[in-house]
């Protein structure tokens, strides 16, 4: 249609005697075409030269649907006026039932006002013969009519008592006149906007005509990358736990088997996390490969008789539910396989300091401050003689590094920690003391089938990522941090995050 639009306006002053329309919305309509799209025809030629423009504007009065029914049948005072005269007299009930109650109702005002009724009692007669008046607003709309509603077609006083009365609102016409351009021709000759292999090919672009490069214009911006809240606040916990001494663990591994993920850690097999209302477990490899079969032995003999001190869990401990796959609950899994490797390296144990932070997997109710999926942030220290006032003084360097200077110890209870500690920290936006991780020593029943020497101690924490992101960034629901339902403009948006160490007196 826009084509057509502009070889129709191209023919036209390329065929009329003065090579110009004068109004493209009169011309617009001689042509049977769209005024807009012509508009938008004309705005095309005119931005490559074919044609000059002149922009007019015209101003016209648009008839309400009531004026088009005053045209018709009369004004309200006048179907009033005339129902009255013919009838003599009539109370307001009959009257609006002969005219109607909302033609009755602006009519009779309208005729008391210019004094052509009155009321006689209850009733209301005219004061004037019907031969004695005329009907103003039907002439006047009758005038607009005849000058095509042009705005000075009446005089002022008739155009505001139409306006006040709402039959007519004033519009403006925008149109063009349009003349030939200093790059006119009667057809219009697409440029092409790129240079293709084709043209290169065949040699057309020796003949070709190229729209002309604006050299001054931006390009579109480009859209980068951008850090998701959780892995900036990642990437300073890598920070500080590394000025610390400890080394990452490899965590790239989500799928682990019930036997690294649960027995390694002595947690009996008959535990309510081990049922599927609390873990993931993996249809398809339903069972792991193999695990390291001198080291399962210990394990297994650990859980049904004991060691070590310990007199185990005292029952018959099943290969099939050791070997069982399922997406990892902790990052501990991944702790538990390292300390393996560390006690039987070359060289024997050596101490070290491990960390990790990654995804984990739990069968939950989702709300507020729970998902299925989220990302727990550990720490472990293996060494001789370690003690449990070694490991609360590494977690206080950890959270003072994190600018958490407030803290409390209450005991709890772990499968595979003896002694455990919660640790809560004073929020000081909620004005009260929040759990915000977990820690202990690792058992004895544990460490001894890995191979570890008698006096080695081990001592970890955990916390999750999640809600130390979520108080630094002022988020009270976890699923507008984490999951489908984040806004991507937060991540645009989000600050860079910093933890101040706070330094003690």
């Amino acid at each position: 249609m826009t084509e057509a639009c502009e070889n129709a306006v191209l023919q036209y002053l390329s065929t009329s005697s003065d090579a110009t329309i004068e109004d493209t919305f009169p011309w617009s309509a001689s042509q049977n075409l769209d005024h807009l799209r012509v508009i938008g025809a004309v705005k095309s030629l005119h931005t490559e030269g074919y044609v000059a423009t002149d922009e007019l504007a015209t101003s016209y009065f648009e008839p309400s649907k009531e004026a088009l029914q005053i045209l018709k049948d009369g004004s309200q005072e006048i179907l009033v006026f005339k129902a009255l005269t013919e009838s003599g007299k009539l109370s307001l009930p009959e009257l609006q039932a002969k005219v109607g109650k909302d033609v009755a109702k602006i009519g009779m005002g309208n005729c008391m006002r210019s004094k052509w009724i009155q009321k006689d009692g209850g009733d209301l007669v005219p004061t004037k013969q019907f031969e004695e008046v005329n009907d103003e607003v039907q002439d006047a709309l009758k005038a607009l009519e005849l000058g095509n509603y042009a705005q000075d077609s009446i005089d002022e006083k008739l155009t505001q008592v139409l306006k006040r009365r709402k039959l007519i609102t004033l519009k403006t016409l925008k149109s063009l006149k349009v003349a030939r351009g200093a790059s006119y021709a009667p057809e219009r000759v697409k440029k092409a906007a790129d240079l293709t292999k084709e043209m290169l090919d065949s040699g057309a672009w020796k003949t070709t005509p190229f729209k002309p490069y604006n050299f001054s214009t931006l390009g579109e911006k480009v859209g980068g990358g951008y850090l998701h809240p959780l892995l900036k606040v990642r990437a300073e916990f890598r920070k500080i736990l590394m000025e610390m001494g400890f080394e990452e663990m490899p965590t790239n591994k989500w799928v682990e088997s019930s036997f690294w993920n649960f027995d390694s850690l002595f947690q009996p097999q008959s535990h309510p996390a081990r049922d599927a209302h609390d873990t993931f477990f993996i249809k398809e490899p339903a069972q792991t490969i193999s695990v390291p079969e001198e080291y399962y032995e210990r394990v297994k003999t650990m859980h049904e008789s004991g060691g070590s001190g310990s007199i185990g869990y005292r029952y018959d401990f099943k290969r099939e539910e050791a070997m069982k796959n399922l997406l990892r609950t902790h990052t501990t899994a991944v702790s538990s396989q390292m300390l393996y490797k560390l006690a039987n390296q070359e060289g024997g144990f050596q101490p070290a300091r491990y960390y990790s932070i990654d995804r984990v997997f739990r069968n939950e109710t989702m709300d507020a401050t729970h998902l299925c999926e989220f990302h727990q942030v550990e720490g472990l220290v293996a060494d001789y003689d370690l003690s449990l006032g070694d490991l609360i003084g590494t977690i206080e360097t950890f959270f003072n590094k994190i600018g958490i200077t407030e803290l409390r110890f209450k005991p709890a209870f772990n499968p595979y920690t003896e002694p455990s500690m919660e640790i809560f920290g004073y929020h000081p936006d909620l004005k009260k003391w929040t759990e915000i991780g977990n820690s202990g020593m690792f058992r004895p029943e544990m460490l001894a089938p890995m191979g570890l020497p008698e006096n080695v101690r081990v001592i970890a924490w955990g916390l999750s990522l999640e809600r130390p992101t979520m108080i630094k960034y002022r988020i009270k629901n976890i699923r507008d941090l984490f999951g489908h339902k984040v806004e991507m403009a937060r991540t645009r948006t989000a600050p860079i995050c910093r933890f101040d160490a706070v330094a003690k007196d």
